[in-house]
């Protein structure tokens, strides 16, 4: 029990750190013509909602890739098209195809951050909470020591929810963490299908990608090429 509500509390303090840096300003703001990082993100849910998939990642007369053209992978992108589909609710000015370039205001200031501190609570926060409390051999403060130092870690909040560049960083973390949950506790199937998650989130999981693959090959010459896998 002390555990959990110590492991809460750090959530807790996470959570309310990260808000409080993202009252601040980011990168780009006021700034044409391009906006920075920010209006990006916004950009792509501008894309995602008002043109076909097919068009997604090509250049055309709606879609000019020279003014933050969508290159990450299609799980962003799909991530972007449900955030659209929310801004469309609150305002659909925020999304207008071509109008709302540059579009920036407190509330939708707050609508970014948002979906930031809920992509952290749904996917990333419950992996470090449950990584931390899956070591072994370690003291119940200490778990909770490390918990808080990740949670806190200063260079993910900070470009996440202060300057606003490769937001979502924690997403495709998140993914990949969960994918080391999986392969640690031998259920392989549900670990790579988390990484493919991660690796079709950010193309920046590729640097991941070989220690993950080596340790499944490892496993695979272990049991021998014709052993039975692990399922999930």
């Amino acid at each position: 029990m002390e555990k959990w509500y110590l492991m809460t509390t750090v959530v807790l303090i996470g959570l309310t750190v990260r808000w409080t840096v993202s009252l601040n300003s980011y990168s780009g703001a006021g700034k044409p013509p391009m906006f920075g990082d920010y209006e990006a993100q916004r950009h792509w849910q501008e894309i995602t909602f008002n043109l076909p998939i097919k068009q997604w990642y090509f250049n055309s007369s709606d879609n000019n890739l020279l003014y933050w053209g969508l290159d990450y992978p299609p799980l962003t992108a799909y991530h972007s098209l449900l955030c659209a589909y929310v801004a469309k609710v609150i305002n659909p000015d925020w999304i207008a195809l071509h109008t709302s370039r540059g579009y920036e205001s407190q509330a939708h200031k707050l609508f970014m951050r948002a979906t930031v501190l809920i992509a952290d609570l749904l996917i990333y926060i419950p992996a470090v909470v449950l990584y931390c409390c899956c070591l072994k051999e370690m003291s119940t403060k200490k778990k909770v020591a490390n918990a808080l130092c990740i949670l806190l870690y200063p260079g993910l909040i900070l470009i996440d929810y202060g300057h606003f560049q490769d937001r979502y960083n924690s997403v495709s973390l998140g993914f990949a963490l969960w994918g080391i949950l999986g392969v640690s506790y031998h259920w392989d199937l549900l670990g790579s299908l988390a990484f493919c998650l991660a690796l079709n989130y950010k193309q920046m999981e590729l640097y991941h990608s070989l220690p993950f693959f080596c340790f499944l090959l490892g496993k695979c010459f272990k049991k021998g090429l014709k052993g039975k896998g692990n399922g999930i």
